[in-house]
């Protein structure tokens, strides 16, 4: 069963930072487009980040402009930055990786980020 490692979650201050990592098997990850999705109470999972394997990036708005999302190829590894974070990007991360040409989708288990003073 594959498995993404994800770390970095945890409680920060509004207007604080972090960065999630997302670790998975070399041989998906050279292949693969990894996402950050979000989730929080009472709402609908929603997509934060994605970069492809070519190293293509997209953003919600919500996040847009203070957030980074890179891909370490060295490391089998996709991290997000995000900055100014605010109460509503509290929610549980998850990293998800996809192989189009496989048409197969892999999650991580989820981390909690909490944004909270």
């Amino acid at each position: 069963q594959v498995q993404l490692a994800e770390a970095g979650g945890g409680l920060v201050q509004p207007g604080g930072s972090l960065r999630l990592s997302c670790a998975a098997p070399q041989n998906i990850f050279s292949i693969a487009s990894i996402s950050w999705y979000r989730q929080a109470p009472g709402k609908e999972r929603e997509l934060v980040a994605f970069i492809t394997d070519g190293g293509v990036t997209v953003y919600a708005d919500s996040v847009k402009g203070r957030s980074v999302i890179s891909r370490e190829n060295a490391e089998n590894t996709v991290y997000l930055r995000m900055d100014n974070l605010k109460p509503d990007d509290t929610a549980v991360y998850y990293c998800n990786a996809r192989v189009f040409i496989w048409d197969k989708e892999y999650w991580g288990q989820g981390i909690q980020v909490t944004v909270s003073s």
